[in-house]
């Protein structure tokens, strides 16, 4: 039981440090984003996305750890939370206190990194509709009335206010 005990505080540790690292990335992403910095968004989206395939391995030994732990109690694993197994862990408490450390650590960093990435998705959302608004304000400007500018025939020429037939003037 105590080695059990040792790999899930090992395996937590290793789960918040991987978080923290996350989370500055997070931080980062904040700062490009408002820079509207694609390129370094892309690098930085590519790195957090490895760092999550490891915190996805670790997530997977940790499920392994802790469904040894439940067997080793004879306890049901769906029902074993940390929280519960730290309250257990009251007649070792060295042990009790590593673990209690690492689950306050990892639950912090989680914590920080959520409030960090619905920062970031509020930021995405309003370059978004900033992006929409432009598209909406050129399309309004390409399809400006039409004139009553009429031809020696007597026709209407066409012509839209605001709007040049695509032509760009340098001299402007």
């Amino acid at each position: 039981m105590a080695s059990l005990m040792e790999n899930l505080i090992e395996v937590l540790g290793q789960e918040s440090n991987e978080y923290e690292g996350l989370l500055i990335l997070s931080q980062k992403k904040t700062q490009v984003i408002a820079s509207a910095n694609l390129e370094n968004l892309q690098k930085i989206t590519d790195e957090e996305q490895e760092v999550v395939d490891r915190i996805t391995r670790l997530e997977k030994r940790r499920t392994e750890v802790t469904a040894d732990i439940a067997n080793v109690l004879n306890k049901d694993v769906e029902n074993l939370k940390l929280s519960n197994l730290v309250e257990m862990m009251a007649a070792r408490p060295r042990e009790q206190a590593k673990l209690a450390e690492a689950h306050d650590r990892l639950r912090s960093s989680v914590q920080e990194l959520r409030r960090v990435n619905e920062q970031n998705r509020e930021l995405l959302e309003n370059a978004l509709d900033m992006v929409e608004f432009e598209m909406n304000l050129l399309q309004a400007a390409k399809s400006a009335p039409e004139t009553a500018n009429y031809t020696r025939t007597a026709y209407n020429s066409g012509a839209q206010m605001g709007a040049n037939s695509g032509n760009f003037d340098a001299k402007q």
